[in-house]
């Protein structure tokens, strides 16, 4: 019977800034669509990114304020918020300030420089200063996560006062898409060709997308093959652990038990044999 083929080729065809386009080939007919939408489902929700999780504004007590000389009011100042995207070298929350003065436009390049958080997207809008006279002061916290997050998800026992809790985006890819499309491997031409395209936010490269989601595929497959093996020693070891209880049973089981000729009995009682398993180790 004919075995099924695993793909023979992965090939990056094209990359271009934060795209990539990949080629798996060949795939058994019917696993293209199967390594596909597994790949992109897995792509889309479960590799880890950082973004803003609170924010804190001077002057702003609730996301439907208003703020002086800022064109943009709380909520339109949040949303871009959430599309700012970032490098991060911590595994704790960390807070970062962004404090701006005068006419001008507000962009993620203005938050403050530390060692713990690098801004990719630095001409991301922020808000709009119309004012010479404006004071801009905002803080706010990041960190990491897996795909998206409500607010109504996240613990705010001890919120800080005049922190306000968004929606985080935390998944570091904007798009993937793939296609299927039939190819011939010796005489069959249903076999199938897998082309991907992964699109990132510039926090990692769609090579290290499509390395990472396999990797956490090929861990969950590797885990239920394993659960199997152990659970087949599991069943070995238990028929074993009977075995050596029936073989102790019948050691331990008296001669005169036996239905043995008077004969026989008297001879084994002179010999002092009194267990089944004191004649064993005699004849041994």
């Amino acid at each position: 019977m004919e075995g099924i083929i695993v793909p023979q080729t992965i090939k990056l065809e094209k990359e271009e800034a934060n795209v990539g386009h990949f080629v798996i080939e060949p795939c058994y007919p019917g696993y293209g669509n199967t390594l596909g939408n597994a790949l992109r489902r897995v792509m889309l929700s479960s590799l880890p990114g950082a973004a803003v999780s609170g924010v804190k504004i001077k002057g702003v007590s609730h996301e439907f304020s208003t703020l002086e000389h800022i064109k943009e009011d709380a909520v339109e100042i949040i949303l871009n918020l959430k599309k700012v995207r970032f490098n991060m070298h911590s595994e704790e929350p960390v807070k970062l300030k962004l404090v701006s003065k005068g006419k001008k436009e507000i962009k993620a390049g203005d938050f403050e420089k530390i060692s713990e958080v690098e801004v990719v997207n630095k001409d991301q809008l922020i808000a709009t200063a119309v004012h010479k006279d404006t004071d801009f002061d905002m803080e706010v916290v990041i960190e990491k996560g897996r795909g998206y997050v409500s607010v109504e998800q996240k613990e705010n026992n001890n919120l800080e006062i005049g922190m306000i809790l968004i929606d985080s985006i935390f998944s570091p890819i904007t798009n993937v898409s793939y296609e299927v499309e039939n190819m011939r491997v010796g005489q069959r031409t249903d076999y199938d060709r897998l082309r991907i395209i992964v699109e990132t936010d510039g926090t990692i490269t769609p090579k290290e997308v499509l390395s990472e989601s396999s990797r956490i595929l090929a861990d969950h497959f590797s885990f239920i093959t394993g659960a199997k093996e152990a659970k087949k020693e599991e069943e070995e070891l238990e028929v074993e652990q009977v075995e050596e209880e029936e073989e102790d049973e019948v050691m331990g089981k008296l001669v005169q038990e036996l239905n043995l000729s008077t004969r026989t009995a008297n001879a084994l009682d002179k010999a002092k044999i009194r267990k089944v398993g004191d004649l064993v180790q005699r004849s041994e």
